[in-house]
């Protein structure tokens, strides 16, 4: 079969190498579909700082289960499915817990460990999540990115009724107001300095789009909410404008939640955040009922994944992907590698 590897940063080659066994306990997936996201992104500039080379890739993915291994139940071949990529040890306090995407040797497919991009993958029954058969496998890729943002949601707990502000109209951004609102959310305004951006947000039903370059961050909320300002903001950019507009402007005694990564250092002014008793919470990766949550907003048509996708690659040209990512950072939200192309 053909595999990616990543064998430095900017250089991507193609291998023959045997298509993997089934042992017991494993399934083996045709694998269709790959999204590549930002830490990819990060990895392909040599700017992950937990990633060493070389590196196969994928870790947002869907397939097709072709094998089953002995003592598998539940799973049948034919069946589309998507891959949960963290590898964790099951035994650190995170793990007994029930909290395994904090394992403390967490690895994760793709960066710390071999990813899904090849055309074949074994892996343990464990990982498999079945999705609907009338589920594309585009919208399949995508359900990583969605059980991020669904964790990410979550982070606040019930948020029927509240009112939300997610700062940043990326892909994740998208997903977590979109999340936001299919959980019941009263209403969601979604900020960014990307028009394009801001008109998918407007195309997934987002209720208020805002350009803070335009207008002003607080100025914006309290016309969307009134004086009360939001419940909770979620700050999916990861910088220190966003983060100090959170603070700055959040209404005493509420919650941000930090979706995205810091690409640095932050600096932010914790004073202010004491001085207004805000809960600042975070968030990390996802655990198995997230993607089932993933899947069921999909299924009742309470999030949108088609709009996001901006183009598809063929497997061998997956360098030209992030090329086409380079050059067209301001107007790219998803891309996605067929594997069987």
């Amino acid at each position: 079969m053909l595999q990616q590897i990543m064998t430095k940063p900017g250089e991507i080659i193609f291998e023959e190498v045997p298509v993997p066994e089934v042992g017991a306990g494993q399934v083996k997936v045709k694998i269709m579909n790959i999204g590549i996201c930002g830490s990819d992104i990060h990895v392909y500039h040599g700017k992950h700082p937990f990633t060493s080379y070389p590196v196969t890739q994928g870790h947002e993915v869907s397939g097709e289960i072709v094998e089953l291994g002995a003592d598998v139940t539940g799973l049948t071949v034919g069946q589309k499915v998507t891959i949960e990529p963290q590898v964790t040890c099951g035994k650190c306090h995170p793990c007994r817990h029930g909290k395994y995407n904090l394992c403390e040797e967490l690895k994760v497919m793709g960066f710390q460990t071999t990813g899904t991009a090849s055309e074949y993958f074994v892996v343990d029954a464990s990982k498999i999540t079945p999705i609907p058969q009338e589920m594309s496998y585009e919208e399949g890729a995508m359900i990583e990115p969605l059980a991020v943002a669904v964790h990410g949601v979550k982070q606040m707990g019930d948020v029927s009724g509240m009112d939300i502000v997610v700062i940043g109209a990326g892909p994740i951004g998208n997903l977590v107001a979109q999340t936001a609102k299919g959980m019941g959310a009263r209403k969601v305004m979604i900020t960014d300095v990307s028009d394009l951006r801001l008109e998918k947000a407007k195309e997934c039903g987002i209720d208020v789009c805002v350009n803070t370059r335009n207008k002003d961050f607080g100025e914006a909320m309290v016309e969307a909410f009134g004086p009360d300002k939001a419940d909770v903001i979620y700050d999916c950019a990861g910088n220190n404008i966003t983060m100090g507009q959170a603070i700055k402007y959040a209404r005493k005694g509420s919650v941000i939640v930090l979706v995205a990564v810091f690409a640095s250092m932050a600096e932010i002014d914790l004073a202010v955040a004491n001085d207004h008793e805000l809960d600042i919470k975070s968030t990390m990766m996802y655990r198995h009922e997230d993607y089932v949550d993933a899947i069921r907003l999909v299924n009742e048509d309470k999030v949108h994944l088609r709009p996001l996708i901006s183009k598809t690659f063929a497997f061998r040209d997956f360098k030209k992907a992030y090329e086409y990512i380079d050059a067209n950072r301001e107007t790219t939200m998803k891309v996605l590698i067929n594997v069987q192309e």
